[in-house]
């Protein structure tokens, strides 16, 4: 197999890996003031599509030129449309080009078509099939064979531990060649319970002195996990942004859900917010979650324009900040960005590491387990630190083991 790294090389984001000029797993963006896109044109005959992140989906309908065909879960399937045409809303709005237009879209939904885990199929001389991620509703490992019998697992997002949402990552197949990810090499996840346990107490102190809290949660997997754990513990949230338009979908496929019983009380108990409304919300001792998850854009700016002066409240961050995002500066700097002008937090920011991926003991099992029942070569992708992942393997497993660089090919 000739592969070609056309993303997520070293860093996170704009996920995309080509096969042999033909079959493109996953082509996504990388949040930041700039989107950036997958490199060196790539004109696939085939799309798999891992989950629905952004990082992951976001360009896909930008390939449609090319009339390829497209695979995927059907929650993937609902949550990529549903961000697609976000993501032309806000680029009208802006003024700005989007990498695609409502024809592309349109195309997008008619070549795609909707495979669930776990059923083997063929597309253009090769036999794919997906494997459940644990990540997000819907999110899938891929594993491909070529015609030479020669095969590839290309781990997308992966968590093998459960969350209150979905239930962990716990089968996988037999492949000559392995494509992890390595967001949390070297840094493991606290216990979950653990995490929940911290994160309640001090959502409860502040709401005793009366300040008001603000979780800013991806749309898509985050959102419902945060829902539960509130609703778990008796605490009444607002709900603002897409994230109640993903549980809509979610709650369409209980088949990828571990509860979902759990997460239709969650949202029946929470309160939605209707974005002309907003402002009608009475801040204090208020819960709000809202997207966007890494302060880039979203309601969540409107809650920190109001909020961002007052040191009872709190932003509590629970997910992977981007470099270069909001998120990221308000971790590092205490300032972020909003509507051009640049805020000086005085709201207490906290960081909650609520994972939808492997940390550092998770993936070196993974790699073992794969290379125990004979895998040759492992790229490591997606993170900051893939370089010392591929190293650790080389030196503790003894396999073929390399970090990619943008837009490098490599036969295997």
């Amino acid at each position: 197999m000739d592969l070609k790294f056309n993303g997520a090389c070293r860093e996170v984001g704009r996920s995309a890996v080509l096969i042999d000029e033909k079959i493109m797993m996953d082509y996504g963006m990388k949040p930041g003031e700039v989107f950036e896109y997958p490199v060196n044109g790539a004109r696939p005959e085939v799309v798999l599509v891992s989950h629905a992140h952004l990082d992951h989906s976001g360009a896909v309908p930008s390939l449609m030129d090319l009339e390829p065909d497209i695979f995927m879960t059907a929650p993937t399937f609902d949550l990529v449309s549903m961000l697609a045409k976000d993501t032309l809303k806000i680029a009208k709005i802006k003024g700005e080009a989007a990498a695609y237009d409502s024809t592309d879209l349109t195309r997008f939904m008619e070549n795609t078509k909707l495979i669930d885990t776990g059923v083997k199929f063929k597309t253009h001389g090769y036999n794919v099939e997906f494997f459940d991620a644990g990540h997000i509703p819907g999110a899938s490992g891929i594993h491909v064979e070529g015609k030479d019998g020669k095969s590839l697992f290309y781990t997308g997002d992966i968590n093998t531990i459960d969350t209150r949402l979905v239930s962990g990552a716990s089968k996988f197949p037999k492949a000559d060649t392995l494509i992890i990810e390595s967001t949390y090499f070297n840094e493991d996840h606290l216990p979950r319970k653990e995490m929940e346990s911290a994160f309640i107490d001090s959502l409860e102190d502040t709401l005793n002195i009366g300040g008001n809290v603000i979780i800013p949660a991806f749309a898509i997997g985050r959102t419902q996990e945060m829902l539960m754990l509130l609703d778990a513990h008796g605490i009444s949230a607002h709900v603002d942004g897409m994230g109640v338009a993903a549980y809509k979908i979610m709650d369409k496929h209980p088949n990828y859900l571990r509860n979902p019983t759990h997460l239709k009380k969650a949202f029946d108990n929470a309160r939605m917010v209707n974005g002309r409304k907003r402002d009608k919300i009475r801040l204090e001792s208020s819960v709000i979650i809202t997207t966007a998850g890494m302060l880039n854009g979203g309601p969540v700016m409107y809650y920190l324009k109001k909020l961002y002066k007052d040191a009872k409240s709190k932003i509590m961050i629970t997910g992977y900040q981007v470099e270069g995002t909001n998120g990221r500066m308000a971790l590092d700097t205490g300032v972020i960005e909003n509507d051009g002008m640049l805020q000086h937090l005085n709201i207490k920011v906290e960081q909650y590491d609520f994972s939808a991926h492997c940390g550092d003991r998770e993936l070196k099992s993974i790699v073992k387990e794969f290379c125990d029942n004979g895998t040759e070569n492992v790229f490591t992708m997606h993170g900051e630190d893939s370089e010392s992942f591929a190293q650790w393997i080389s030196d503790e497993i003894g396999v073929n083991a390399h970090a990619p660089k943008l837009g490098e090919r490599i036969t295997v």
